[in-house]
């Protein structure tokens, strides 16, 4: 997304964070803290392009980044992570698509044979892909024009075109993938909308996101560290869209049912002072407690602790507050006993943390 400024000022919103996270690995020196380096981001993105569904000029990204791992083990870890992710957010009819984009060594010889196939087709390809076609030939691959769909069916296969070196590391990945059971199609037309991707490249879509269906895309950029003037360091990461997900994820969405731990039910406005002490005890030790607000009786109180799935009500009366006490009832099961205020968050954590 680029624009002017008042000052006459060209200025361009980031489209994505992987660059943005290179930069700072290098600016900071973090390659030289550890030999393997592991990042995640979460960060708004800009696109300059017409708005519609899935597809919006701010968007969010969550992502994650290996630095350090020049084998294919660091592509099978996010690529894992990524699905557990997704299904965890209840995103589903996931497929994972699979692709080599080559390196700098076995890439031009393809794209020679790719220039070579589209040439005398130039004329039936899309506008767009008759510029690419002299920009960047890889990236006719990736279109979804309709014209350009039927051509490419009979292109070079990037795969079958890989130097030996890619080859093996992507032979590597995918006998990684079936070992841990990850299910995935092979795609030699994903190359992904970067230029800087080496060897792998991979999206997960869903189909009930409709066209836009990319809810995660990434690969390795094993040069992209050097390029931006740092030491040679092999990486590779993924982005997942924020919006996508929760698109994906709406149509599978439940309730949430909220636990409290604790519900303190008072029997005087006035005992207000030490159930807030109370209160603030049980919480500085991890428990979530809440407590009556507004005056109510304490019959209205337990019927509260009962909607808000409190497991214990913790019950500050006349007699409790004047000896130190305080009596506990287990909502599940009715059964109460009275114990010293000073004993609470014992009590709580042989009954809870089991």
């Amino acid at each position: 997304y680029t624009f002017t400024d008042k000052s006459n000022t060209s200025l361009t919103l980031k489209p994505e964070m992987t660059a943005a996270v290179v930069r700072a690995f290098i600016q900071h020196n973090l390659g030289e803290l550890r030999p393997v380096n592991k990042f995640y981001y979460i960060s708004p993105m800009f696109r300059q392009e017409r708005p519609q569904s899935g597809r919006l000029r701010q968007f969010h990204q969550v992502g994650a980044e290996i630095f350090g791992v020049k084998n294919f083990t660091a592509d099978g870890e996010l690529i894992i992570l990524a699905l557990d992710l997704l299904t965890r957010l209840n995103v589903r009819n996931l497929e994972l698509q699979l692709n080599s984009v080559g390196c700098q060594n076995c890439r031009p010889n393809f794209i020679k044979k790719l220039v070579e196939y589209f040439e005398p087709l130039k004329d039936k390809l899309s506008e767009e892909s008759q510029i690419r076609l002299t920009k960047n030939p890889l990236r006719i691959l990736d279109s979804k024009d309709d014209r350009d769909v039927e051509l490419k069916k009979n292109a070079p296969s990037i795969l079958d075109n890989l130097c030996d070196e890619c080859k093996s590391h992507y032979e590597g990945l995918k006998d990684f993938l079936i070992q841990n059971r990850i299910s995935f199609v092979e795609n030699p037309y994903l190359v992904r909308g970067l230029d800087y991707y080496t060897k792998t490249a991979f999206e997960i879509t869903s189909s009930d996101l409709g066209a836009q269906n990319a809810i995660c895309g990434g690969g390795r950029y094993d040069l992209l560290v050097e390029q931006l003037g740092g030491k040679p360091t092999p990486g590779v990461g993924w982005a997942c869209g924020i919006e996508r997900i929760l698109l994906a994820s709406e149509k599978y969405e439940e309730p949430i049912k909220q636990e409290l731990d604790v519900f303190l039910v008072i029997q005087k406005p006035d005992f207000k002072v030490r159930a807030f002490q109370i209160l603030s005890e049980i919480r500085k030790n991890d428990f979530s407690c809440e407590t009556d607000m507004l005056d109510r009786s304490m019959k209205a109180q337990l019927r509260e602790a009962n909607r808000s799935n409190a497991k214990f009500a913790l019950i500050l009366g006349e007699e409790e507050f004047s000896s130190g006490k305080i009596l506990v009832k287990d909502l599940s099961t009715g059964n109460q006993e009275v114990i010293s205020q000073e004993s609470i968050c014992d009590y709580l954590k042989s009954k809870l943390n089991t």
